[in-house]
């Protein structure tokens, strides 16, 4: 059925010559009031359009308030202290998958990039000789190489030990990855850069995956490269760390409610100084609480890619991804790199300055790493897994090694080297707490230099 516009309405095509005529056939007074009630029709149709316009833009701008960056200094010196700490766990890796048992400073030459520093290589290396024991090659005196202290064995030992002793969770947070993406396939690559925040034994693939065939397999992607797929749906890992959380007791009603239905489940926010006043952004907070949750694990393809329950969905995701690393956070173009396979809009990246009650993004050591703000409390890991616990004496002799350089390994006593010894010094590291405003917008897209992909060494 075609159209006809007639006085600036709308008129179906059977009617229109009926329209025609009657109009052609009106003079004087009775054509003028017929083109008035017209325009007033019309103008009434765009009014109320308007308002209905008018409408949907405020509820936008309640989900979408422009917020300023603000620096967190307890978070930052975090990121600070375990850029160095994953940078000799990542050394230590190499050096014993080494077939000599040491690496020479011509190999790591050009490893600074990968490793996140922000010094050469063989000058870090050097820092802590706690770890690192340095001695000239045998048929190249002049070429200097690195091997690990019996110290660094020692911490390797009880790394090995407690991944053993947890492989059941690894497997399931392999798992629960897997099962957030689309496809129910994740790149190794993007694995791979994922590991030391994931937990992942350095060998995972022969580790892990070759052992639980029932669960992992690999398989060809585009462009011929490796994916790891997963086997089945295990239901019972089909629980966001969100529900469970709302399990505990001490929500009481709060969560009966959300499972029978009648609330949606709200995401613990934690904003910082002075943010939670401003009435703009708790009518921004009540608003996208009050929209139904969608669990991580859930197939979203038929949500609308602009809708705000598509955006509570990313942040439900991310929210979950981060849950899932040991120490809370990992870098951004980490999650860049699973953007596709975890159905994540282009501008996904935007999400964590326009909730800064849930996400914190730091700028520190020339990268941009996020941080979930509920798992630090005081500057400090609210649930500290044991290898996180393992992580910290690693610090601890690290540190030891940087104060007292001359003498090296001799400052540490076999205790130092054990989770259940002495108090970790690294613990006593004073973070500051407080938060200061800084007057500068994180919310425009990247630059070009921090789009740049953040190298690692894996």
């Amino acid at each position: 059925m075609g159209v006809c516009i007639v006085g600036f309405c709308f008129v179906p095509s059977e009617s229109v010559e009926a329209s025609c005529c009657s109009i052609m056939n009106l003079k004087g007074k009775n054509l003028i009031s017929c083109v008035k009630f017209q325009l007033l029709f019309d103008t009434r149709i765009l009014l109320n359009h308007h308002h209905h316009h008018h409408q949907q833009q405020s509820l936008r701008t309640i989900t979408k308030v422009r917020l300023k960056w603000v620096k967190n200094r307890s978070i930052d010196h975090i990121i600070d202290k375990e850029t160095d700490l994953k940078a000799a766990s990542l050394l230590k890796d190499a050096i014993k998958r080494s077939p000599t048992g040491f690496i020479t400073s011509k190999t790591v030459a050009d490893w600074q990039k990968l490793l996140g520093l922000t010094v050469p290589v063989m000058r870090f290396l050097r820092r802590f000789p706690t770890l690192f024991h340095e001695f000239p090659h045998s048929r190249y005196p002049s070429l200097r190489c690195f091997k690990l202290t019996d110290t660094a064995l020692l911490l390797d030992n009880q790394e090995q030990k407690i991944h053993k002793a947890h492989e059941s969770d690894i497997v399931e947070r392999l798992c629960r990855v897997l099962m957030m993406a689309k496809t129910k396939a994740v790149p190794y690559q993007s694995l791979h850069e994922l590991k030391w925040d994931l937990g992942l034994p350095d060998a995972f693939d022969k580790s892990i995956i070759n052992k639980y065939p029932g669960h992992f397999k690999v398989v060809k992607g585009s462009y011929g490269l490796p994916l790891l797929s997963l086997v089945g749906w295990p239901e019972e890992y089909a629980v966001s760390t969100l529900q469970k959380c709302g399990e505990n007791s001490e929500l009481g009603n709060e969560y009966r409610h959300f499972k029978r239905g009648q609330t949606a489940l709200a995401f613990p926010m934690s904003f910082p100084r002075g943010y939670g006043a401003q009435k703009k952004v708790k009518a921004w907070m009540e608003e996208f609480q009050k929209l139904p949750y969608i669990s991580p694990y859930e197939d979203s393809r038929r949500l609308d890619p602009t809708s705000e329950l598509m955006e509570k969905r990313v942040v439900g995701v991310l929210h979950e991804l981060l849950s899932l690393t040991i120490h809370k956070k990992t870098k951004r173009n980490y999650l860049r790199s699973l953007r596709a396979e975890l159905n994540l809009p282009h501008k996904f990246t935007r999400i964590f300055t326009r909730y800064p009650g849930i996400f914190y993004l730091s700028l520190k050591c020339k990268t941009t790493t996020v941080t979930l703000r509920e798992g630090y409390r005081r500057g400090k890991l609210v649930d500290l897994h044991p290898l996180a616990r393992l992580r910290e004496k690693f610090y601890h002799v690290m540190r030891t090694g940087l104060l007292y350089r001359g003498k090296g390994e001799n400052m540490l006593s076999p205790e130092d080297c054990f989770i259940d010894g002495v108090e970790e010094k690294a613990n006593q590291d004073e973070a500051v707490d407080e938060e200061s405003e800084i007057e500068e917008e994180v919310w425009e897209e990247p630059s070009d230099a921090d789009t740049e992909s953040d190298g690692e060494l894996i």
